[in-house]
């Protein structure tokens, strides 16, 4: 049997809720098999954006799977998975997400008696060790100088600004972001706060910097007209400057973001979450405790805000200054 794309023929749809127009034969040799993948991508996975990633890592290792030869579930071995890890030719990172992949649909389809075992399951991946992240990071005068290069006058503007300074002072991640409706800020003890709509469906609550706080209530009386419902952030309508009733997403903000930067003149190549990490640099390099930025940020683990710590890398850059040849 070829490994090309079939169509299902099943009660529920052929199309998966990640993109993909039908499942790879690999993974629908008969109907059980095929409904328990789909079941593992409409139901086990809920953050739409593992899903897309997981859905890619399956396709692709469906593909190589073809021009191996392996055209049935049955015949896959630990050495096959193996032997496709090996031959990637990707970050270590990238490596890893696509055998985690694997190892979680394949454990689905053991549990659903697709397959008798796990053939990915005694696979390792590469090693890799992470203690700084890599995410670009402003000085403090940069984000200035970006968010002070941004015309008010337009709703878009006041947009824009409203919305680096909540992923600046809040340290949202942009997901969080655009989430969030018009209601989701409100006012609490006379403090403005932010109700942030985390990954796994997850709300957390920041009350609002000064500054955060006086670009939010601008934007919200100047550009949505003092709007109760609906997305916080829109979309632009043409280039009239006017604001549509449709939310923003998360490749809208990167484009965003890309020509502010580029506006201000800033050449750090900067994209959403440099605004997180960016915050949480300067709130640590100015006397904040790691714990604390932890639970701003929202994270589970205090090793995780670390990443986004890039205090080091500025002592690193004074001392090296320090060879005055």
């Amino acid at each position: 049997m070829p490994n090309t794309p079939v169509n299902l023929g099943l009660p529920l749809s052929p199309q998966l809720p990640c993109g993909i127009a039908a499942l790879p034969a690999l993974y629908a040799p008969n109907e059980p098999a095929a409904r328990r993948t789909l079941e593992f991508f409409a139901a086990n996975i809920r953050n739409g954006n593992t899903r897309k990633a997981y859905a890619r890592a399956a396709v692709e290792f469906s593909a190589w799977c073809s021009a191996h030869g392996i055209t049935h579930l049955p015949q896959l071995q630990p050495v096959h998975v193996a032997a496709y890890i090996e031959g990637l030719q990707l970050a270590a990172p990238s490596v890893k997400q696509r055998l985690a992949a694997l190892r979680m649909l394949f454990d689905w389809l053991v549990i659903g008696q697709v397959i008798p075992m796990n053939p990915a399951g005694s696979v390792r991946g590469p090693r890799h060790s992470v203690k700084k992240g890599k995410t670009p990071v402003l000085t403090a005068e940069e984000a200035r100088a970006l968010l002070d290069a941004i015309d008010t006058s337009t709703a878009m503007g006041l947009r824009d600004r409203a919305l680096i300074g909540l992923m600046l002072y809040t340290f949202a991640r942009v997901g969080a972001a655009v989430r969030m409706q018009v209601d989701d800020v409100f006012v609490q003890a006379g403090r403005t706060w932010a109700r942030l709509h985390e990954k796994g469906g997850k709300q957390h609550e920041m009350p609002c910097h000064h500054k955060l706080q006086a670009w939010l209530d601008e934007y919200i009386k100047g550009a949505l007209a003092g709007a109760g419902k609906g997305p916080l952030f829109r979309t632009a309508a043409g280039q009239a400057g006017g604001l549509t009733d449709r939310p923003m997403s998360q490749a809208d903000v990167f484009r965003m973001i890309g020509r502010r930067a580029e506006a201000a003149g800033i050449r750090t190549r900067v994209g959403c979450h440099s605004f997180r990490a960016t915050g949480i640099t300067e709130y640590l390099r100015n006397g904040g405790r790691l714990e604390v930025a932890q639970q701003m940020a929202n994270h589970e683990s205090a090793r995780t805000t670390g990443l986004y710590d890039r205090r080091q890398g500025q002592v690193t850059l004074d001392e090296i200054e320090r060879v005055a040849i």
